[in-house]
């Protein structure tokens, strides 16, 4: 069953090392059947949060939050890239996902990290996981850390361990799948409220 899968990624720096893994993770789910859109908030250039796309009247919405608006309701699932900063989620990331909030409902998320060092992100992971909850995508148990991202993929998104990488990404994808799967067959029988 292919899926729409929404690729959020979280860096604005100017020599982000982390779009190498979105642009393997584009490539990997679209080869298991997906159809995969990737927002970068280098390319939609949201202000700092004032509103959110909920509060604007109708029609009145900034273009870029009506746009995000029809890509996150067409979606069934969230795949969050976050880098680590500070031990924390990059600030571009937050503000991105805090202008939404009812688009996300009912649909799972499976979280990316990744950092320079050892640990690939796991602790903006961990941090992450309740925001997500929150706004209603619960992220998926499993993880998808990606330590020494500078080293991990050449520029196109390959990675230089392809074995190891791919094996680890079938059983995230595969996890990512089922809940999504599950997911829409029950939203399509009714949510809660």
């Amino acid at each position: 069953m292919g899926l729409n899968l929404t690729v959020i990624f979280g860096s604005v720096r100017t020599e982000r090392r982390g779009v190498r893994a979105v642009r393997f993770l584009e490539r990997a789910f679209a080869e298991r059947g997906h159809q995969v859109t990737t927002i970068d908030p280098i390319e939609y250039r949201l202000p700092l949060l004032d509103k959110m796309y909920k509060e604007y009247p109708e029609s009145a919405a900034p273009e870029p939050l009506a746009r995000l608006a029809a890509v996150y309701r067409g979606s069934d699932a969230f795949v969050i890239v976050t880098g680590e900063y500070n031990h924390s989620m990059p600030p571009a990331l937050m503000n991105l996902l805090d202008h939404f909030l009812e688009e996300y409902f009912w649909k799972p998320s499976a979280i990316v990290c990744y950092s320079a060092g050892m640990f690939g992100g796991v602790r903006a992971a961990v941090q992450l996981r309740a925001p997500l909850c929150e706004m209603g995508m619960p992220s998926i148990p499993s993880l998808f850390p990606i330590p020494k991202v500078q080293s991990a993929f050449s520029e196109d998104g390959t990675p230089v361990d392809g074995e190891a990488v791919r094996r680890r990404f079938s059983r995230f994808a595969s996890e990512l799948e089922w809940y999504a799967g599950a997911m829409k067959t029950a939203r399509a029988a009714g949510v809660p409220y």
